[in-house]
């Protein structure tokens, strides 16, 4: 085993946690935008969510495979671990807010960090250096530093933390924000109606808050016990986090 599959697999996984901050951070707390916000013919608020809940589930296979990498590779781990870790976390982070920055904001255009400012560049910029190439010099500055081998081989010791790092930040995203302790976004599969979505939460006690024309996406107060059975009656994504008075003020919902 190479001693960089190590660095490699933390890389990934640390490009995996920027994501998972960007969507918790921007499409969930501060509500800044959507994935495709601006992309044309995807402009219902359905679409959008189920595109963010898109965005979560590769994140957590990009964490689950670099997690799995990490731990096969751990008998490469033998010095260095613990600032060559932290580095190669940090360097994933700004990788990730690099290509989102290039790719997403400039190059492709689907989505900027704050849309409703009058000045969205310096937005842009203003992640780019702070959670993008910050992040990326500080790693390399870490995973390059010289450091005094550890007394034991701590592959162990250090998966766990960022296993539990992982499942945390996956569970954060389900998470609403603190003054909203209870809502919960809905998106049903097509064709199900104002009476299927009746249904639903009639079926999980839940009351409607928020819905859009076609009650297709709705934002409900549920029991966080009860929110899960709403796939049973045709849910495609359930998210913890529901805010209508944010991002929903700014998305136009085709009627």
């Amino acid at each position: 085993m190479c001693k960089r599959c190590w660095t490699f697999w933390a890389i990934s996984l640390g490009f995996a946690l920027g994501g998972f901050f960007d969507g918790i951070l921007l499409h969930q707390i501060l509500q800044w935008h959507h994935l495709l916000s601006l992309v044309p013919g995807i402009s219902t608020i359905r679409l959008q969510v189920l595109w963010d809940g898109y965005f979560h589930a590769l994140m957590y296979v990009i964490a689950a495979v670099s997690l799995a990498g990490l731990w096969y590779s751990r008998g490469s781990l033998t010095e260095r671990w613990g600032s060559q870790t932290v580095g190669a976390l940090f360097v994933g982070f700004g990788i990730w807010h690099i290509v989102d920055s290039v790719l997403s904001h400039w190059a492709l255009g689907i989505h900027r960090i704050k849309l409703d400012s009058p000045n969205p560049l310096m937005w842009d910029l203003i992640w780019f250096v702070a959670f993008g190439l910050a992040p990326l010099l500080l790693g390399t500055f870490l995973v390059r530093r010289k450091t005094r081998p550890p007394a034991v081989r701590p592959a162990v010791m250090t998966l766990v933390p960022l296993g539990l790092i992982t499942l945390a930040s996956g569970v954060w995203s389900l998470q609403p924000p603190p003054d909203q302790p209870d809502f919960t976004t809905v998106v049903f599969r097509p064709g199900m109606g104002p009476e299927g979505a009746a249904r639903a939460m009639a079926a999980t006690d839940a009351r409607l808050v928020w819905t859009d024309p076609d009650m297709s996406v709705v934002v409900l107060s549920v029991d966080p016990d009860s929110r899960w059975l709403l796939y049973r009656y045709g849910a495609l994504l359930v998210s913890g986090a529901g805010a209508p008075a944010g991002c929903f003020n700014w998305s136009r919902a085709e009627v």
